[in-house]
């Protein structure tokens, strides 16, 4: 273990001291620059910073708009514009904060849509960001909170604002999410099938069915039941199952023919 000799620990402390006070000083610098500022001055320039690309200055401005005119003229368009100044600087979770605030203060706001929209699309970003890009991994195997967030976002905009301008772009996401969400819910399941946990792995291919009916995984979400039932030995049940996936799916890659061939389950092939 490492220890520290008094004069180090007495310079560790006035270097400490020195960045606080240097930060305090610069929080004064700044509250000094905005003391004589409209509220119109501070808006036009956070607004020809964003349209120049200079976002941390527009963040500036605009907060600062935020923090000392709260009830002005400009105050809900500033902090429209902070949400997607946020998301310009890649801050997906200051994005995401500041839109589920302005959803809160102004429930009945003319562009209370885009801030949904907005919210859904800095999740869709944190959930993705430099995954699918990279190619590196399969982004369905990961942890997709963000994910489904962004699942949920995208559902309430097109839910509550069906005619938003916002809701085309949202619904396609959605289509999206719902088949990569499913694809995950199979990949638990099919842990859950080697670790010969069968029932288990039934409820996550049912709670695929229910929840993305409309996903292309649906029908593999069936054949992890199939296979699922022969685990437990509910051949009757599984065989029921089999008669759906044929119907649907009868060109799955666990059929051959009428035949389906367990992966895991040591049990003879299943026909219809």
């Amino acid at each position: 273990m490492r220890v520290f000799t008094t004069s180090a620990a007495r310079l560790g402390a006035l270097v400490l001291m020195g960045a606080v006070l240097g930060g305090c000083a610069s929080n004064d610098v700044e509250e000094e620059r905005y003391d004589g500022a409209t509220e119109r001055q501070l808006y036009q320039e956070g607004r020809q910073a964003l349209e120049n690309g200079s976002f941390t200055t527009a963040m500036n401005r605009l907060e600062a708009i935020d923090t000392r005119f709260p009830f002005g003229d400009y105050a809900e368009q500033a902090q429209l514009e902070l949400i997607y100044t946020y998301y310009e600087m890649d801050d997906w979770e200051a994005a995401r904060a500041a839109a589920s605030r302005f959803i809160r203060l102004h429930p009945n706001h003319a562009q209370v849509d885009y801030a949904y929209y907005m919210r859904g699309l800095a999740a869709w970003q944190a959930g993705r960001f430099s995954l699918e890009s990279l190619k590196v991994i399969d982004i369905s195997e990961r942890d997709l909170g963000a994910t489904r967030d962004a699942y949920t976002d995208f559902t309430d905009l097109i839910t509550r604002y069906p005619d938003s301008p916002y809701a085309p772009d949202a619904q396609q996401r959605i289509i999206y999410l719902r088949n990569l969400l499913a694809q995950q819910e199979l990949h638990v399941a099919d842990f859950y099938l080697r670790k010969k946990a069968y029932m288990a792995a039934v409820q996550r291919g049912r709670w695929v069915l229910e929840n993305y009916p409309q996903a292309e995984a649906t029908r593999d979400a069936l054949a992890v039941m199939v296979e699922g039932y022969l685990g437990m030995g509910l051949r009757d049940r599984a065989s029921e199952t089999l008669q759906v996936l044929i119907e649907n799916d009868p060109d799955n890659e666990r059929l051959n023919g009428r035949r389906f061939e367990p992966k895991y389950v040591d049990d003879a092939p299943l026909s219809a």
